[in-house]
């Protein structure tokens, strides 16, 4: 088998059916686990930190571990930071085969930190059976350092064992996500995969092939390079849902004008608008154009603060137009899945403010696929090999 740890919604499952294989997922979130049911994934809905370790034993060829990221991640009070020493603690007394995460959970400023060190708990019980074959693991940034120990003892265990940040645009996600990365391997030597895209195009070379250009928004999303309309409902309300606060005609000026493609800029009476994607409301959120990658998307409570903005194209000043520009427009939680490369028909469930939490966790299974295709394939990944229309990409 192979064993999902905080499996969420499915990236790192739904990347495993691409390559021709399933796993099992552990996840204790509701709504994470009817999204897996309606798309087919096995799920166990438990506590990962109580489900006892013997049922896998002696079944279990490879394991993922993306431990909730709340604690580490700086879209939240990134209280994970301070306890570090703790979970180092209780890494290295589960790599030696003591429990000591009671005594240690009260000491915790965030209750979710200890769960970073859940995976050794697993891998400490297969090791006594030479399990398992493979190992991936994703984070944030932050919790590289955390990687590193258990790199170590895994080297101690025999494992080859390649740990490091990679950007999710290298891969041809269309977001700038960067992700500490852990890959270990008893029957290869553990590396990460080749990069398939660059911030600019590449041409191909005397010593490998070129890599393309960072896909874009409008690209991922099929805005501009299709007359496909944007869709006219917008993720509006409370984080728990609520009422539509755009009117339809707000996403129409999203579409453009004339049919000019959906991403097109709204001409106003003078000079252009052009759309762009704020990651939040905060004064140093991320805003990015229509023709670059999104910035990192985070949701949570502020799922809804997400929004399409129009600026002026050109260098243009705001005052040099005749009208205002149009408002707002919130993300949806069908493109918010899109930009992290999941099917466009995705069946997440939950309210508005659920499926944006589930979509803000998942790990983008196209940058997934590139990670896993080593242990299942034992080649590179051609994405080339595959409808781009699988990873919800316009064709």
């Amino acid at each position: 088998m192979i064993l999902d740890l905080f499996a969420g919604p499915g990236g790192w499952s739904h990347a495993l059916s691409l390559l021709g294989h399933r796993d099992i997922g552990l996840e204790w979130d509701e709504w994470a686990c009817k999204t897996r049911a309606m798309a087919g994934q096995l799920t166990v809905r438990t506590d990962v930190s109580k489900y006892p370790v013997h049922p896998w034993v002696g079944r279990t060829r490879g394991l993922i571990a993306s431990p909730p990221c709340q604690a580490w991640s700086m879209a939240g009070k990134r209280l994970g930071r301070l306890d570090q020493p703790l979970v180092h603690e209780a890494v290295a007394a589960l790599a030696a085969g003591r429990d000591i995460r009671a005594q240690l959970l009260p000491a915790c400023r965030d209750p979710r930190s200890l769960l970073a060190a859940e995976p050794m708990r697993y891998l400490h019980a297969l090791q006594g059976v030479g399990e398992p074959e493979w190992i991936a693991m994703e984070e944030v940034p932050d919790v590289l350092p955390l990687w590193r120990q258990y790199a170590a003892v895994l080297r101690g265990w025999g494992f080859s064992v390649w740990t490091g940040i990679l950007n999710a645009a290298d891969y041809g996600v269309p977001q700038t996500r960067r992700r500490s990365i852990l890959l270990a391997s008893r029957t290869r030597v553990a590396h990460p995969p080749e990069p398939t895209h660059a911030e600019v195009d590449e041409p191909e070379h005397l010593f490998g092939p070129g890599r393309r250009r960072w896909v874009s928004m409008a690209e991922a999303l099929g805005w501009g390079a299709t007359d496909r309309p944007v869709p006219v409902v917008c993720a509006g309300g409370g984080p728990g849902g609520g009422p539509e606060p755009w009117p339809s005609g707000a996403r129409k000026a999203l579409a453009g004008s004339r049919g000019r493609g959906a991403w097109a800029p709204r001409a106003a009476e003078r000079g252009t608008w052009r759309w762009s994607l704020r990651s939040n409301s905060q004064a140093h959120a991320s805003i990015r154009s229509l023709t670059q990658p999104a910035g990192t998307l985070f949701f949570g409570h502020r799922a809804n603060e997400c929004t399409w903005i129009a600026e002026p194209a050109g260098g243009e000043s705001a005052g040099s137009f005749g009208a205002p520009p149009p408002p707002p427009i919130r993300i949806t939680s069908a493109e918010a899945g899109l930009l992290q490369t999941f099917p466009a028909d995705y069946p997440w469930s939950g309210t508005k403010g659920r499926k944006f939490s589930q979509i803000g966790n998942a790990v983008p299974p196209l940058l997934a696929v590139h990670l896993l295709a080593p242990f299942l394939t034992h080649r590179r990944y051609d994405p080339s090999a595959t409808d781009p229309k699988t990873f919800g990409l316009a064709a």
